[in-house]
């Protein structure tokens, strides 16, 4: 079957151990379905498996990818969850293209409970951005974030998938939200989806009740002195760098709650789904490749000036 893999670890230069290739399918567990694959979408996961963070040189070659909606076995149209519960490893669980091969080929096998039916009102493209940047700020901002209980939001980096998610999932909300990003464009784009935009480091109007934050060291502190006391600040990366330092007294003193945060559950995708159509909210896509420009797609999302997901159409 046709698959984007990786076949070698590449620190600084990901893209060279990637390939775009015919690849044997793997005997799935026992009990697993399969699905055809009709989209599916990039995340910074790949580029790290492409670099050997997460991903074992003993299960290379492996196919990358963990976003896909598509038809299961029995002709119904579903997204794919990609959490899988592994006891091998530390945190008792794997996203796909870790221990088991991912979405970025033609099929894909899971646990029958990882299939969740698609929505009518959501194309194969947009429901295949959904299973992990955009879960990823819905956990952040509903379970972990508590936001039913806020009246602000701040993003902090806006413009990759799980900020601009956050942004938008924020905005339907219906929360006064604010977001940074250095890009003048990309401060535009964001005012479009109904945030308020500022550059990095900006006194905000207020103090606000959730930080979403997956910048890290550069933009830690801002995060705490725009918090108000008891505000919730969650955090699902550090792309930006991982030793962010922390004044212990700004944390005591206003009550700020600091939460990790990681991916989200069946029930949440599915009720991600729901709100989607709900609201009539459709996620950001960046840009669309076809499989057999995936490449090019990896060149995209590495160039670090994307504004949404980079999306995959199976079919072209």
């Amino acid at each position: 079957m046709r698959a984007a893999y990786a076949i070698a670890a590449d620190m600084t230069d990901p893209r060279s151990a990637l390939r775009v290739a015919d690849l044997p399918e793997t005997t799935p567990p026992e009990g697993w379905v399969t699905v055809d694959v009709r989209a599916g979408s990039l995340n910074q996961h790949d580029i790290w498996s492409l670099r050997g963070v997460g991903l074992r040189a003993d299960r290379l070659p492996m196919v990358l990818g963990c976003d896909a909606a598509g038809v299961d076995q029995d002709g119904n149209e579903v997204v794919v969850y990609p959490v899988v519960a592994d006891e091998t490893d530390p945190r008792g669980l794997s996203l796909l293209s870790e221990r088991f091969p991912g979405t970025l080929a033609e099929r894909v096998s899971v646990p029958p409970e990882n299939l969740i039916p698609k929505p009518a009102g959501l194309s194969f493209l947009d429901a295949a951005c959904l299973p992990t940047a955009w879960l990823t700020a819905f956990h952040m901002l509903t379970t972990r974030g508590r936001v039913e209980y806020a009246s602000s939001v701040l993003v902090q980096g806006a413009g990759g998938g799980v900020a601009t998610a956050a942004v938008a999932l924020a905005v339907a909300m219906g929360k006064r939200v604010y977001a940074t990003s250095r890009d003048p464009g990309k401060r535009e784009r964001i005012a479009e989806l109904g945030a308020t935009a500022v550059e990095p480091g900006v006194r905000l109007p207020e103090r606000v009740d959730v930080v979403i934050e997956s910048v890290g060291a550069p933009t830690f502190d801002h995060s705490m002195k725009c918090s108000a006391p008891g505000a919730r600040i969650v955090v699902c990366g550090a792309t930006g760098g991982h030793l962010a330092t922390v004044d212990l007294r700004r944390l005591f003193a206003m009550r700020l709650d600091v939460l990790g945060s990681s991916m989200g559950t069946v029930p949440e995708l599915a009720a991600l789904l729901d709100f989607l159509v709900e609201k009539d909210v459709r996620p950001v896509i960046d840009s669309t490749y076809g499989f057999s420009a995936i490449a090019d797609a990896f060149a995209r999302l590495e160039s670090g000036e994307i504004f949404g997901k980079v999306a995959i159409d199976f079919l072209h």
